[in-house]
């Protein structure tokens, strides 16, 4: 046996291990080691792609916010009309009301005649407030302020209105760089030079939401039409007067009729978080609208009108056989109702809940859905012996 060998035999008896025993367990301890040295590598990159990437992402939201801003005038419920002479007002009335009862019924809009020196007209459907003033401005200019003129004048204008609506449908679509759309969208489009969210005026609101998207689409890859088709058209149900629900609902409907692709549908119907997002493309429309709704200065709620939508939802809740006390929240989005379990049981205050959230709707203009959330707790204590 040679020196090296002898050398050898005497180790593995000192260690009581033999040599392949001994390369085995170095090898562990090797592979043990640098499992550690690797992990934390990976965990030192981790920390440090996470603050690039809050900072990358940070980065490319403000400087989309900043491509896309764009200045608006806050926009209410009611036209005024400024006269100089107070005797129009008595032309306005005719005798015995019937020209006011005529444009009234004429134009959908209640004529407000109580202050000097102005007409105040008033509606919720700003196009029909549009046809109404065009419709006064009009009479006022002509004098001849008679039923069967109102109703002519009234029919005129309702056609001059609809063809700026599609003039107005083309303008949005082009800017946003949209073509081949249909007629009956182009129109639906125009409409939004009328209708105003918050004090925000839907076609200044949609173009900043459209230059968002566009912006955060290129930064990361993502299909820029889909986003684009999801921007203009994600608050479309809010220009469709002729059902009711939630403007949500409204536009996808409406989308479907015209077989809009499935990804732009999903786009509208996930942009307030109703639904799971399914897309890339569908949560970029939902940060594009909340970047533009959620800047300082975009938007305006009178704070009386805000106070009086959250006490009549919570007064509605309150009328409910076996409802203690309701709490809305969400800025009216969601109400909380507190049920008498003594007089509700389970299925009941189920019951109750769905009728609550109906009886809303119906009754009260609230933007987005409504959530009722139901709580009927049950407690029983034994007396103390």
């Amino acid at each position: 046996m040679d020196p090296k060998q002898k050398y050898i035999q005497k180790l593995e008896e000192i260690a009581r291990l033999s040599s392949d025993e001994a390369k085995k367990l170095l090898i562990e301890e090797v592979k043990n080691d640098a499992k550690s040295d690797i992990a934390k590598i990976i965990r030192e990159a981790e920390e440090e792609a996470k603050l690039t990437a809050k900072k990358k992402s940070q980065e490319i939201l403000a400087d989309a916010m900043m491509h896309g801003s764009l200045d608006y005038i806050a926009e209410y419920t009611v036209s005024v009309i400024k006269i100089q002479e107070e005797d129009v007002k008595g032309r306005i009335i005719g005798k015995e009301g019937r020209n006011i009862r005529a444009f009234e019924t004429a134009t959908g809009v209640d004529v407000g005649l109580d202050e000097e020196g102005i007409i105040r007209l008033s509606s919720f459907d700003s196009i029909r407030r549009e046809v109404a003033k065009r419709t006064l401005e009009k009479l006022i200019k002509d004098t001849r302020i008679q039923p069967f003129r109102i109703e002519e004048v009234v029919k005129q204008t309702q056609k001059e209105v609809a063809d700026i609506l599609v003039e107005e449908g083309e303008k949005i679509a082009q800017e946003v760089g949209i073509f081949n759309l249909h007629p009956d969208l182009i129109s639906m489009l125009g409409r939004f030079k009328f209708r105003s969210s918050f004090g925000q005026n839907l076609i200044s609101h949609s173009l900043e939401v459209a230059k968002i998207g566009v912006h955060l689409a290129q930064e990361i890859g993502a299909n820029e039409e889909i986003v684009k088709l999801g921007c203009l058209f994600h608050d479309i149900g809010k220009v469709v007067s002729d059902k009711e629900g939630s403007h949500v609902q409204l536009g996808v409907d409406f989308l479907q009729k015209y077989k809009l692709p499935k990804e732009v549908i999903n786009c509208v119907a996930e942009h307030h978080e109703d639904k799971p997002f399914s897309s890339v493309e569908s949560v970029l429309v939902y940060i594009a609208d909340s970047a533009s709704g959620g800047r300082p200065g975009a938007r305006h709620e009178d704070v009386e009108e805000y106070a009086k939508r959250i006490r009549d939802m919570e007064g509605i809740a309150k009328s409910f056989e076996g409802v203690q006390d309701a709490y809305a929240f969400e800025a009216g989005r969601e109400i909380r109702v507190i049920i008498d379990s003594k007089k509700l049981d389970d299925i009941e205050t189920t019951i109750t809940a769905k009728k609550i959230k109906e009886e809303i709707d119906k009754k009260l203009i609230v933007p987005g859905v409504v959530r009722v959330t139901a709580i009927r707790e049950f407690r029983t204590s034994e007396p103390k012996e």
